[in-house]
């Protein structure tokens, strides 16, 4: 069934809310939709006190581990944390408190996908797929979708497709897939993305990017059969938006019947 879920973006130790496209390493091409004076676990405690579980905390770069650990204690096993994840590091987050770790650019060394890398960071969960996400953000590359890796600047081999989904499922619990041209900008989700999600994927799937309306997750609702999650992040006022509000996507999400 398809739920409103929620995101801690962390950029220099800071929770923000970025123009995906922008961000890369030369700050002066970074565009900031958002910068919050509240730390990353004041929202912690806020997702805390709603249920809105399978929320991400995102590190974008470095500087952002302690911002990162601090909203995991805020609430334990409640987030998902993902952000320069390794076979190294994975189970060191689980056992600071991240529900499950979100893993990208690891498994792409040099842009090319590692099926090695992706089973190595399993073994490091003790082969606990229920404990991995994949993250397959993406940027449009003519009629289809590759994922992008390194700050969403870098394309992949990888085409998102059947096979390519059929290939990742074993492996992790859910995906979570930002369309990296429409994130920050508020200007509409990717419908053709989303429908193609519902109807490759058989495990839970997070999409986000565009998001700007209550609207969106009846559409997205809709689109999916009721299949695919929305997160929503420049567009909410508790990130400086002004077309949704935080409590009108609770609430959204408990008339659904979610099991919050």
């Amino acid at each position: 069934m398809t739920r409103f879920r929620p995101c801690i973006d962390l950029h220099a130790g800071s929770v923000k809310q970025i123009v995906g496209g922008t961000l890369t390493d030369a700050s002066e091409h970074l565009k900031t939709n958002h910068v919050s004076t509240l730390p990353a676990s004041h929202f912690a405690q806020l997702y805390k006190e709603h249920s809105l579980t399978g929320a991400h905390v995102i590190m974008l770069g470095p500087g952002n581990q302690q911002a990162a650990r601090e909203a995991i204690g805020a609430w334990k096993y409640g987030l998902q944390v993902g952000g320069g994840i390794t076979d190294e590091n994975a189970a060191q987050w689980i056992e600071w408190g991240a529900e499950k770790v979100i893993i990208t650019s690891y498994l792409f060394p040099s842009g090319t996908f590692s099926l090695a890398r992706l089973q190595s960071v399993l073994k490091a969960l003790k082969n606990d797929k229920s404990k991995l996400v994949i993250d397959l953000s993406c940027r449009r590359k003519a009629d289809s979708w590759f994922v992008a890796m390194n700050k969403w600047q870098k394309i992949t081999d990888m085409e998102l497709n059947q096979e390519s989904i059929s290939l990742l499922e074993p492996y992790c619990s859910e995906f979570l897939i930002h369309a990296a041209d429409n994130e920050g900008l508020q200007a509409g989700i990717d419908h053709a993305l989303v429908q193609k999600l519902a109807e490759w994927c058989s495990i839970p799937v997070t999409y986000a990017g565009g998001g700007r309306s209550l609207e969106d997750l009846e559409t997205v609702k809709e689109l999916s059969n009721e299949k695919i999650d929305l997160t929503i992040g420049s567009a909410l006022d508790i990130f400086g938006g002004s077309s949704v509000k935080f409590s009108d996507c609770v609430a959204w999400n408990l008339t659904q019947g979610n099991d919050l």
